[in-house]
């Protein structure tokens, strides 16, 4: 007998899928492991102590209603899901209220993948299933699984494209199964000094080897999203690209490979500067070229970096924080839709323009 979701399934994951990216929202990504969260707390001085990271957490998650008009999901880690606020309420609850859908980050990491040139693999299929049906009953309505390809003279080799195209595909498969709504993560790494020609070609490859496989799987394909890297220059290349150049690079990849079906694209930021991430994705929703999806943000250090540095840890600097980071959601809310007027951003140049680039990036 053949397994096929049902048609109150279809509809319930096509309207998840579409408030996330209802005009004007994109993601917070706030799915970063403990030990990625460690690196961030370094930079600011701050023991990576599980009640520093529920403080942290809290800051994010609980600012007034208004971000609420720029926020369509919030992606967390395993720990957030279940901590509390300071009064002892449930963190995910301050995002029920506000009608933000919530995520949660189901891989279990990279691995290597024997035979090639240091290309790898993600992990966490196994339990999957169980995991996405606990997941579901504790609120969560999507979920992220990344997967990481790199450009070098030999690399992405058919094997790496493949073996992550067909991982993305079962994810995504068992998560629709649970009613959760898969995001599609095939990043292509910024690092080395490729161009911005090789990474159109190499990121067009690996989207239509992702889309065979999703729907070799039978993935209901209005019940998904896609995050995808941005084309850019790698970041050691000397020819850098203007927004408008990484816009045309960017649309036309995604119009030759992904279907007018898949409802959001939600751009991960891939190291780019807060402004940067903000004025390219302006950009894209700029273009004159056909667009039949939602172009939007999925960032986390490009909506996170300037919040952390104004927290510092310090309770007393939390209200402040909490503003920095509603003022860098609205400013991707108006990219978004192709509104953003960087004259008018008035942010903190210093941590706004600073890059996040990280090589070899882990969650």
């Amino acid at each position: 007998m053949v397994t096929v979701l049902t048609q109150e399934a279809k509809d319930e994951l096509r309207a998840i899928a579409a408030a996330i990216v209802a005009p004007g929202h994109g993601i917070l990504a706030a799915d970063e492991s403990t030990g990625t969260m460690g690196k961030r707390l370094d930079n600011i001085k701050v023991e990576n102590s599980e009640e520093n990271r529920r403080k942290y957490r809290q800051l994010l998650l609980t600012g007034d209603d208004s971000i609420a008009s720029s926020l369509g999901g919030v992606i967390l880690f395993h720990e957030t899901l279940y901590q509390k606020d300071d009064s002892g309420e449930l963190l995910v609850n301050h995002l029920k209220k506000k009608n933000i859908k919530i995520g949660i980050k189901v891989d279990k990491g990279v691995v290597k993948l024997l035979g090639t040139d240091d290309e790898t693999t993600t992990q966490g299929l196994d339990g999957l299933g169980e995991r996405c049906a606990q997941y579901k009953k504790d609120g969560c309505d999507f979920a992220k699984w990344r997967c990481v390809l790199k450009i070098t003279e030999h690399t992405p080799s058919p094997l790496a494209i493949m073996e992550n195209a067909n991982v993305l595909a079962r994810y995504a498969s068992i998560c629709q199964q649970h009613r959760i709504v898969p995001i599609v993560e095939p990043e292509i790494l910024v690092d080395g000094g490729h161009s911005m020609e090789r990474c159109q070609h190499v990121t067009e490859r690996v989207l239509a080897a992702c889309y065979k496989a999703l729907n070799d799987h039978n993935v209901y394909i209005e019940g998904t999203l896609l995050k995808p890297n941005m084309v850019t220059p790698g970041h050691d290349c000397p020819q850098k690209a203007t927004p408008a150049q990484v816009a045309e690079a960017t649309v036309t990849a995604l119009r030759r490979t992904v279907p007018p079906a898949m409802p959001g694209v939600t751009f991960l930021s891939g190291g780019q500067s807060e402004l940067q991430a903000t004025a390219n994705l302006d950009a894209i929703n700029r273009s004159p070229l056909f667009r039949p999806w939602a172009l939007t943000f999925s960032y986390g250090r490009a909506l996170q970096a300037s919040v952390l540095k104004a927290w510092q840890g310090a309770d007393d600097k939390v209200p402040n924080a909490k503003q920095v980071l509603a003022h860098r959601a609205k400013m991707n809310s108006l990219a978004s839709i192709g509104n953003y007027d960087q004259k008018q951003d008035g942010v903190e140049a210093g941590a706004a323009e600073q890059s996040l680039h990280v090589q070899n990036h882990q969650y």
